[in-house]
């Protein structure tokens, strides 16, 4: 994957990320009784800011001080 690709990509994951915590507390706030769709959601929400932190951390380069 070249660099252009991967940033496009951590574009994406990022704004699946954001749209996720949008979703999470429109139904937090509804009171939505479904706990396991809640859980669900934060569950994804957590594997793409993994998937995140692994493309940024290929992407920005060790500095040793």
């Amino acid at each position: 994957m070249t660099e252009d690709e991967m940033r496009k990509r951590l574009t994406g994951l990022r704004l699946e990320h954001r749209d996720l915590d949008a979703a999470i507390d429109a139904l937090t706030m509804a009171g939505a009784g479904d706990q396991l769709q809640i859980a669900r959601l934060k569950k994804r929400k957590l594997r793409l800011k993994d998937q995140i932190s692994l493309i940024e951390d290929h992407l920005i380069p060790d500095i040793i001080a």
